[in-house]
């Protein structure tokens, strides 16, 4: 970007982005589909209009549009909201993602596409448009219906298929093929990622955002957001995901601040004018007389968007135990391709992975989806009664019959306070086990950098070795405390369940007793092996590695309550940032002392 130059091009863009939006506003038309073909027309490839055709001018405004619009779907994604979504909306989700994947694949494969290009094109096909989706709801004042809640819910979890998706493709375009093996690596190294990200973020981030708040000043605030997103996107690439990615871990983060709503006040006036850029950016992508050679593949991949995600939907909402009415309604609704699909596509572009006729035939499906979207929502109550009333009544009473199916299966007062006493000490277990994996990840990741920061530092091998392997152990010794702790609850309380009192006559309390430490050893030997394999980088010859490991054992025993309760802190205010009510959770699982 040099000077004169790129402001002459933003200043362009920014005025067409203007006009358009006027335009567009006045059809009553989505303004994303104006500032995509305002960017066509202004584009490089439109000779007679080419007002902007610098390559690097386009990536710039592309990616930090990307950035901030990112940024800003993570500031309406909450994780709060995610876990009130419940697992009907999941499986909903899951079903709608898996069938619009193998739709878009299989369709790929028919235009005779290379297996990368299917694979991408069932990738982008899969995630609808929260911006778009969102803005049709409340413009229509419908966010307290059923079908909406059912809709947003499915966003929320679209959200997340949509991260998982960009990472396993990341990992595919830089693989250059498509191996099980590597995909289920990148997702683990995404999860690793995402659940330290998280934990660790909403541990430092909301109350220093909350904090900065506290001064009254606008623009503190609005910096400050600013530079977690930017950083946390900047973390992202150093780790080798998207910067996209990033983005949106930053907004989730900053969404569980108390502060959220004024940074979203804030963020939105840089958003809308970023995302204008972005858009208008992808619309300078875009070669219309591509479009041309490929209108009828344009045109079947916008048919399979409409036709193949509302009945998916409607499907995986039904499977879900929802009505048909109202799955229906929310599938009209989810009916197209947006924010995440223009990522998605763009990756494969500029890794190389896909061809080059993928991107525009990606926006130009986008762009008619969007269109239809506004009328199949308005008209989506029509047409799910219509549909309704043409279906035979076997149909409907067998669908209502499911319906109340699966409501019955429901876990109930005693039930659901076990089964939620469960999952929570599941969930407690398997972060506390990914913390340690990132603390020994971080101590492998350190070690051949120590004498390049520190060159001055003459330590031997073995030395530097077990101070990093010690060094890691003890950060992680909460955690891993935690992690056995937790394992021990969760063992008495399956004893308990497993065997009901007097199944075993005398012996019952002694099975108990059995059944309930087989829990906890086995949690024991787990973690060992997890810090042997995760410190396989750093470990120190044998003889030093017995003689940490005996003295690691005696600080733990020595210092176990003081663990314990710098663990019980972190919990704390955890719990604080994700439930800021300050109501204690009910049912909440009680450490035993040991």
């Amino acid at each position: 970007m040099h000077g004169i130059g790129f402001l002459q091009d933003l200043a362009v863009i920014m005025v067409v982005a203007g006009l358009t939006t006027i335009v567009f506003h006045r059809l009553r038309q989505p303004v994303v589909l104006g500032y995509i073909l305002a960017g066509v027309l202004i584009g490089p490839h439109t000779p007679p209009f080419a007002l902007i055709t610098n390559e690097e001018t386009i990536k710039s405004i592309a990616d930090l549009g990307v950035v901030l619009l990112m940024f800003s779907l993570g500031l309406e994604f909450s994780l709060r909201r995610l876990r009130e979504v419940g697992v009907a909306a999941l499986v909903a989700t899951g079903v709608e993602v898996m069938l619009m994947l193998w739709i878009g694949y299989e369709l790929g494969r028919w235009f005779g596409w290379r297996t990368m290009d299917a694979l991408f094109l069932g990738s982008l096909m899969a995630i609808s448009s929260t911006m778009l989706v969102l803005r049709s709801i409340e413009d229509a004042r419908r966010q307290r219906e059923r079908f909406a809640r059912l809709t947003i819910g499915i966003l929320l979890v679209e959200d997340v298929f949509a991260i998982v998706l960009i990472a396993v493709l990341s990992g595919i375009a830089i693989s250059g093929a498509i191996e099980p093996g590597h995909a289920l690596a990148t997702i683990g190294k995404l999860s690793l990622f995402i659940v330290v990200g998280l934990v660790l973020g909403l541990l430092l981030l909301p109350r220093l955002v909350d904090h900065v708040a506290s001064f009254g000043r606008s623009e503190m605030l609005l910096v400050t957001s600013l530079g977690i997103c930017f950083g946390v996107s900047l973390l992202a690439a150093e780790t080798g995901f998207s910067v996209a990615l990033g983005a949106f871990i930053g907004g989730a983060i900053v969404a569980e601040a108390k502060s959220a709503r004024r940074v979203e006040k804030l963020i939105e006036p840089l958003r809308d004018m970023f995302g204008a850029l972005f858009f208008v950016a992808i619309g300078l992508l875009i070669d219309p007389r591509m479009l041309v050679d490929y209108a009828v593949p344009v045109i079947l991949v916008a048919l399979a968007v409409i036709v193949g995600k509302t009945l998916a939907c409607t499907f995986g909402g039904v499977i879900a135990g929802n009505d048909g009415h109202t799955s229906l309604r929310a599938g009209l609704g989810l009916a197209q391709i947006g924010e995440f699909s223009f990522v998605i596509a763009a990756l494969g572009v500029s890794t190389g992975v896909t061809s080059e006729f993928l991107y525009p035939i990606a926006v130009a499906a986008s762009v008619l989806t969007a269109f239809v979207t506004p009328y199949l929502s308005r008209a989506s109550d029509r047409i799910a009664d219509g549909v309704r009333a043409a279906m035979p009544g076997k149909v409907n009473a067998l669908m209502s019959a499911y319906a109340n199916w699966i409501a019955g299966l429901k876990p109930v007062e005693e039930n659901a306070a076990i089964a939620a006493m469960l999952r929570r000490l599941v969930v407690h277990i398997v972060i506390n086990m990914a913390l340690v994996a990132a603390v020994f990840l971080g101590a492998a990741w350190l070690k051949p950098r120590i004498l390049v920061w520190l060159p001055q530092w003459a330590a031997s091998e073995t030395l530097r070795r077990s101070l990093l392997w010690s060094a890691a152990l003890v950060v992680s010794m909460p955690m891993l405390i935690a992690a056995y702790r937790k394992a021990d609850a969760l063992g008495m309380v399956l004893a308990e369940l497993g065997i009901r009192e007097g199944a075993a006559g005398a012996r019952t309390y002694a099975l108990r007793r059995v059944l309930g430490k087989m829990i906890p050893l086995a949690m024991l030997v787990i973690l060992a092996l997890l810090v042997m394999a995760l410190g396989s980088a750093i470990l120190p010859s044998a003889g030093v590695l017995i003689l940490l490991l005996a003295g690691a054992l005696a600080l733990a025993a020595f210092l176990w309550r003081s663990f314990v309760q710098v663990h019980a802190r972190l919990q704390t205010t955890l719990r604080d940032v994700m439930d800021p009510s300050g109501k204690p959770e009910s049912h909440q699982i009680t450490d035993h002392g040991h």
